[in-house]
């Protein structure tokens, strides 16, 4: 797979891999965590949840900018991958983490660190390919790269579903993704007769091995154990850092570095070149903003896996799988599994394509994405046809097992969904470093994860539609989002063509 790509890549990808062990078991269960925490709604939640995913990929303009400025990529790097680990250790720490302010404060320190790191890699990956002896690989690099990334991701949600739920159990409980919101419920007060003596009452005895407890000092133990076992998790993260960090030290001296670039001399620049040279970065930045704009519509359905997703996996889903019990964080293992299966078969598919003088234009591959991403929201929508408002669910106390939901229809969803990925993610990252200039690589990488950033806060907007109107109707404004972006992406791919070659 690395054969005829830069030496560097290897260690750059399994760096990457280490860290998105570490930063998917935390997104794995962090809506979650919120909810049974702090009691939040799925409104509070998503805004938390927006406003720190969306930090993540702004700061990475930060990152981009001091690692510009300095020329120090790599120490840069190394220093969010040291903030990154002190975030993830506040966060495993259940005596600090007491009110909300302080779980933000943690994310955002986890939010720098990754600005810090993300980006930078990216450019490094991106500085690789610059000479021509690799310039035509520069798209499979940047698959292989990403599946490494996915590699990560793909074991992260049960590392923390593990460690969640063992520690649940060693307290003496079982898990059940019903029982946090039902818990808070009592103890604040707005829990009806009929279902605390129904659906609560008969929950808690069969997570208590079906012996009937007080149920005042059920509900404080229960949601006490389920939150530690949350903050227990997010130590996972740590060690993921560590290993990330050994990793890159590895491979430290064979990755592009440009404070020990030897500069070449040149001739002077006529005053006619110098205007067409900015003309040509103008033009260049142009296109970049072009796209950014498109693939924010694209995030901001796509993230929608760590929230609104994740949310009816939790209410609307048989958590059942082959007569096994699944936790809802579950299905976000599909996205990372898919993508290492899948990316070979693309790769293999784009290289045929390639030497038939065929394979489509990255412009192009990524309007391809945005048309696929429509239609798993497609099948989210007719799947959800009928389904009860989710004011009408907590009203029931949780849907029982047999108005659910097929797990199979995320298990659909989540596979189209990452198939789109494929076309846009790692191409778009492919495209920024080619199109960038040479002075800016590290800056528009941060702006491409800017734009991931700004689709990120708007997440919130998925919460509040999950909320308050038809399940069914919230998925088709994604796939009415994700066919505007297609529509988009493909009036401007001839340009987009002409500035990239």
């Amino acid at each position: 797979m690395f054969k005829d790509h830069p030496k560097g890549l290897i260690g750059a990808a399994l760096s990457n891999m280490g860290e998105r062990f570490g930063f998917y078991t935390m997104m794995a269960i962090l809506t979650l965590f919120l909810m049974s925490k702090f009691g939040m709604s799925e409104t509070e939640a998503g805004s938390m949840y927006s406003i720190f995913y969306g930090a993540i990929y702004i700061l990475a303009l930060v990152g981009g900018l001091i690692a510009d400025w300095t020329k120090n990529y790599k120490g840069t790097i190394l220093a969010g991958l040291i903030v990154m680990s002190l975030g993830y250790l506040f966060l495993a720490m259940p005596t600090l983490i007491t009110t909300k302010g302080i779980a933000m404060t943690a994310l955002l320190v986890i939010a720098f660190g990754n600005g810090l790191f993300k980006g930078n890699l990216q450019a490094l990956v991106g500085q690789m390919y610059d000479s021509d002896k690799y310039s035509k690989l520069r798209d499979t690099g940047f698959q292989i790269f990403y599946m490494f990334i996915n590699i990560g991701g793909m074991f992260a949600p049960f590392a923390a579903v593990f460690v969640r739920n063992w520690f649940v159990k060693m307290q003496g409980f079982a898990y059940n993704s019903d029982l946090p919101g039902l818990c808070h419920n009592f103890i604040d007060g707005e829990m009806s007769a009929d279902v605390l003596n129904g659906r609560f009452t008969e929950l808690a005895t069969q997570v208590s091995g079906g012996v009937t407890p007080d149920m005042a000092a059920f509900a404080e133990k229960y949601l006490d154990a389920f939150n530690t076992g949350f903050h227990y998790a997010f130590s996972v993260a740590i060690i993921a850092m560590i290993i990330s960090m050994v990793i890159f030290f590895a491979y430290k001296r064979i990755l592009p570095d440009k404070k020990t670039t030897v500069k070449e001399d040149k001739p002077t620049m006529t005053q006619e070149q110098i205007t067409q040279d900015a003309k040509e970065i103008k033009q260049r930045l142009v296109a970049l903003f072009a796209v950014f704009v498109v693939v924010i519509f694209f995030w901001f359905s796509f993230h929608q896996n760590g929230l609104t997703l994740t949310m009816f996996a939790k209410d609307y889903t048989q958590l059942k799988i082959f007569g096994l019990d699944i936790s809802a964080e579950i299905f976000q293992s599909i996205n990372p599994f898919i993508v290492v299966f899948l990316t070979p078969i693309i790769m293999a598919l784009f290289a045929f394509l390639r030497k038939k003088g065929k394979e489509p234009s990255t412009p192009r591959k990524i309007g391809i994405g945005m048309g696929i991403a429509a239609t798993a929201f497609v099948i989210m929508a007719l799947g959800s046809i009928g389904l009860p408002t989710l004011n009408e669910v907590k009203g029931m106390g949780g849907l029982a097992f047999d108005m659910r939901v097929t797990p199979w229809l995320l298990f659909a969803t989540y596979f189209i969904l990452t198939v789109a990925e494929l076309f846009i993610s790692p191409l778009g990252l492919s495209f920024v470093s080619k199109v960038a200039p040479a002075h800016l690589q590290g800056l528009m990488q941060g702006c491409w994860l800017g734009a991931t950033a700004v689709g990120n806060f708007s997440l919130f907007l998925g919460a509040m539609m999950y909320k308050n109107i038809s399940i069914s109707i919230t998925w088709t404004v994604f796939v009415s989002v994700c066919l505007a972006s297609m529509i988009a992406m493909f009036s401007m791919v001839k340009w987009l063509e002409r500035v990239a070659k």
